[in-house]
């Protein structure tokens, strides 16, 4: 039995004629860029790369196995043949072409062109068009998927065109003159398929319907591509008009070759061109006289935003939709460019056109258009000029309300700054419709619908970066197309100016634009073209605030928010920035959200595009240098102060000092203050990194030293390393032996949990040093408890005995009974991997009854914990899944989620080897998800270890007790 690969439509693969069911995006991405070169090796880097998106993760060769083993596993029961083939540098599809539909369609398409019987071809042709089924390659969003499923369209029209002439020589016209229509409704700025239906229409006696073919189409061109429609077309029109005997039904000797288009027949028949071409200010369609004024041409590039198109279409269509639709985002988002596009392909539907007038609310260099001078413009495309435009802009206003009040217009009013400019422009007519784009949300405007533009997805600007920069170049370094498309952030203007950079440049590939891009103190250089720049587009907005006293606020906190590389920005890090009452920082966000300068980023937080912030940190060089100094510091010792009251709620560790004074605790709860660390995630990790090279390292170090215990309870810590290395450098210059002993316990706890012992040891062993140098031996109690836990991953069971009972004996049991708890519960996974069961379950059976030494919930559901490793490892598996149980419990409550995903595997563990699977199965998702969730392992890895029926133990548990 052999396998058929279809995706000229819905995907499908048979056997037979039975279906075979692929599970998964990327088994079906993988068979689908392996039918695309079907009996041709495809590089398994062209394969990471297109599939995967990224050739280079540590895991991405591995889980290519996988999904090829896996796609094996399932055509193994349909056929003998292994039609995967494994080379020396990737794969191969053995697959007979003919059995993938586009193959064939490509094969049979040839075929007919090149067959002298009329018959055959005809045969041919209809064998290949009905291999089409719908979308190619819909369910797949991938950069090469798009590009290709384009590539097969452009194909399959071109197939059908040439069919029709086929038809038409054949004298089909009759039956053809439908199909063409609609052919021509679905692609009307092909003009090609114009021509076939006008002589289909010809000869089928329609000749005054023929000439509204040619109309129709020249509307279009002109209004969309600003162009008159093309030599032969005309030529067509004038012979149509003339009853040029030339276009009737040729005999057979007189016919032409086969596939050759109607246009060109026109060419060969000798159809002269019209004596002259004019392009009317007023176009003419069909006799009547509709206003086009204005309206730039539609973009041959436009991509993307098809939820947009469909919801504007709905708005301007015969319904009663809404009168007003705003269209609002920021600068250079492509609210123009999708308007336009909108606004060409219903113009149709408004029986007195369209008007357009760009307001210049956001254009660099121009002043925005008064009202008045906005209605002079409108009322002169109505038909109006001289002393007929009245001068005082009220008697203007009721001019154009009269008339608009029985008109059924398009008013399309683009790049408008606020309400105040738009209120008068409004036309009166019901049947009008109004499109207008702003950076505004003009959210006051009455009875308008809102309509929010955001940035394209990665696929959507690479698709666009296809067109502007040719498919070709993308094919070339789609990895480098990519990473252009991430750095010019999704905007339209950006890739339109990378576009023609590269047009200019036909020596420049991908890679090098990249690299250009990259630089990000030279990004907005080079996103900068001709008349077109993100910078200058971004000015504007930030201008206009400065003009508006409801804007100053704002205004002077767009550079101020410059000076931080921070993700998100909140009212409180911005009151702390400013030295302003949190209300008047709220506003000012605020207010920049609204100018889109600022997009939300969740409740009362917000972001940089990250163009706008480029902006933002180049404006910061503006402000001098204390206030810059000053600034920087107050948001810094925000951070500071609220992550060591975000610590004291989860770890209330007596001996640890913040650097500078604490005020009130702001956290009423724990998980109040997890939920702030979880928020401020991100944030925090960016402010320690900006301390690091701050004028002030008491404050970058007490930021470090901060961290710890708020991200060991998420299992964040282990990204902690390089700052903590940066962080003992600064103790070190100050000699702040304390801070630096304390780091380097930190770091070597890391280390630890890395499974780097070595490492960890020699940190860990100078760190004992340091807590002599402080002259603070008693501080040396954790560093011996993290030696003692890494000499028994080791195996050293001996010398972690020794490193532990040092410990207890340093300790003072009475100033911090936790840590005792702490060392007594790491000697309990000391004792059972020695077989020592009792002596282990007895110990940890201590440590979980109710007393000053459990603690917290934390410290309760860590005991239990180590009580159910006990249990387990003596083989009382019941025993192990009740303490399993209550640990898990306990952790989740207490928020120590890494924890929490430890206690989870091993009662999973404990419920498989009790014949409990399904059980089990819950159990080893949730450890795997807070893992995943955590960032210990990646989506790809969780997906690996869960597709095993007994899963292997993920590798950040290995390391850990």
């Amino acid at each position: 039995m052999t396998l058929e690969i279809r995706y000229l439509g819905p995907w499908q693969v048979l056997a037979g004629d039975e279906p075979v069911r692929l599970a998964g995006r990327r088994r079906i991405g993988l068979l689908a860029r392996l039918a695309l070169d079907a009996g041709r090796v495809v590089h398994a880097e062209r394969l990471l790369t297109d599939i995967w998106g990224d050739n280079s993760a540590a895991t991405a060769t591995k889980q290519l196995h996988i999904v090829v083993s896996k796609l094996r596993q399932t055509f193994a029961p349909h056929i003998t043949e292994e039609i995967i083939q494994t080379t020396s540098n990737g794969y191969r599809l053995a697959l007979d072409p003919d059995r993938i539909d586009a193959h064939l369609f490509a094969r049979l398409a040839r075929s007919a062109r090149t067959s002298q019987t009329p018959a055959t071809a005809d045969a041919l042709y209809r064998e290949a068009l009905g291999l089409w089924r719908g979308e190619p390659l819909a369910e797949l969003t991938e950069p090469w998927a798009r590009i290709e499923a384009a590539r097969l369209e452009e194909e399959h029209r071109t197939v059908w065109e040439d069919h029709a002439d086929l038809r038409l020589a054949a004298g089909d016209h009759h039956a053809l003159a439908a199909d063409l229509a609609a052919h021509v409704r679905a692609h009307p700025l092909r003009e090609r398929p114009a021509a076939q239906l006008m002589l289909a229409l010809h000869r089928a006696g329609r000749p005054s319907e023929a000439l509204a073919v040619y109309q129709d189409t020249r509307r279009i061109t002109i209004t969309e591509l600003g162009l008159e429609p093309g030599a032969e077309l005309r030529r067509l029109h004038q012979a149509v008009l003339a009853k040029d005997p030339a276009l009737d039904l040729p005999t057979p000797a007189q016919q032409t070759a086969l596939g050759l288009p109607a246009s060109a027949q026109q060419t060969a028949l000798g159809l002269r061109a019209p004596a002259r071409q004019t392009t009317p200010a007023r176009q003419t369609v069909l006799g009547e006289q509709r206003p086009m004024a204005d309206l730039p041409a539609d973009t041959h590039a436009f991509t993307a935003r098809t939820t947009e198109i469909d919801a504007l279409r709905t708005a301007l269509g015969p319904a009663d939709g809404p009168a007003i639709t705003v269209i609002d985002g920021p600068g250079g988002i492509g609210k123009s460019a999708l308007t336009i596009h909108v606004a060409h392909a219903m113009a149709g539907r408004f029986t007195d056109g369209v008007l357009y007038l760009n307001l210049h609310g956001s254009t660099p260099g121009l002043d925005p258009l008064t009202p008045a001078q906005a209605l002079r413009h409108l009322l002169r495309s109505l038909g109006l000029d001289g002393a007929a435009v009245p001068a005082d802009a009220g008697e203007a206003a009721a001019r154009y309300r009269s008339l608009t009040a029985s008109g059924d217009l398009l008013v399309i009013l683009d790049n408008a700054r606020d309400v105040r400019q738009i209120r008068p422009l409004i036309p009166a007519g019901p049947r009008c419709r109004v499109l207008i784009t702003s950076r505004d949300p003009l959210v006051t405007l009455d009875n308008a619908h809102h309509l929010h533009l955001g940035t394209l997805t990665p696929t959507e600007a690479v698709a666009l970066l296809s067109r502007l920069a040719g498919p070709d170049r993308v094919r070339a370094a789609p990895q480098a197309a990519a990473r252009v498309a991430h750095l010019c952030g999704g905007f339209p203007l950006a890739l339109r100016i990378v576009g023609a950079r590269l047009a200019a440049r036909p020596d420049w590939t991908l890679p090098d634009l990249e690299t250009r891009l990259a630089d990000a103190t030279r990004r907005l250089d080079v996103l900068q073209y001709a008349d077109q720049a993100v910078r200058a587009s971004i000015a504007v907005s930030h201008h206009h605030l400065r003009e508006e006293p409801a804007g100053r606020d704002a205004a002077h906190l767009l550079p101020l928010l410059g000076l931080l590389g921070l993700p998100t920005h909140t009212p409180a890090a911005t009151a702390a920035l400013t030295g302003w009452p949190a209300h008047r920082a709220e506003a000012a966000l605020e207010r920049l959200q609204d100018a889109r300068l600022l997009e939300p980023a969740g409740p009362d937080r917000y972001r940089f595009h990250d163009l706008v912030g480029l902006y933002a940190r180049e404006r910061a060089h503006d402000l001098s240098s204390p206030e810059r100094t000053a600034a920087v510091r107050q948001a810094l010792h925000h951070y500071l102060t609220t992550l060591w009251l975000a610590g004291t709620k989860l770890n209330d560790d007596p001996v640890l000092r913040c650097p500078v004074e604490l005020p009130a605790n702001p956290f009423e709860s724990t998980a109040e203050a997890e939920r702030w660390i979880h928020d401020e995630r991100d944030n925090l990790l960016a402010v320690a990194q900006q301390a690091l090279s701050g004028p002030d390292p008491a404050t970058a170090v007490g930021l470090a030293i901060g961290l710890h215990w708020p991200f060991c309870f998420q299992g964040w810590h282990t990204q902690l390393a390089d700052l903590y290395a940066h962080a003992i450098d600064l103790a070190d210059q100050t000699a702040a032996w304390e801070d630096k002993a304390q780091l380097r316990s930190f770091l070597g706890w890391v280390h630890r949990d890395q499974g780097h012992h070595d490492a960890a040891i020699a940190e860990l062993q100078t760190a004992l040093d340091d807590w002599d140098r402080a002259g603070l031996p008693r501080r040396k109690v954790g560093v011996l408890n993290n030696l003692g836990v890494i000499s028994t991953l080791a195996g050293r069971f001996d010398e972690a005995i020794g490193y532990l009972e040092s410990g207890l004996d340093l300790n003072d049991d009475v100033a911090r009974p936790g840590a005792t708890a702490t060392i007594r519960n790491n000697r309990v996974h000391v004792y059972y991997r020695q077989g020592r069961f009792d002596e282990a379950i007895e110990e940890a059976r201590r440590l979980t009854e109710p007393g000053p030494a459990v603690g917290p919930l934390a410290d309760a559901g860590i005991a239990h914990g180590s009580l159910g490793d006990a249990y387990r490892h003596a083989g009382r598996l019941a025993e192990a899944v009740d303490s399993y149980t209550t640990a898990v419990r306990l952790l989740h409550d207490s928020g120590y989620r890494l924890k929490e995903a430890i206690s989870r595997w091993w009662l999973g563990t404990s419920l498989h080897d009790l014949g409990r699977h399904a059980e089990a199965r819950t159990q080893w998702e949730d450890s795997v998800r807070l893992l995943r969730d955590a960032r210990l392992l990646t989506p790809g890895e969780a997906n690996e270890i869960l597709s095993q029926d007994v899963p292997d133990t993920p590798q950040p548990i290995k390391h850990m007790l």
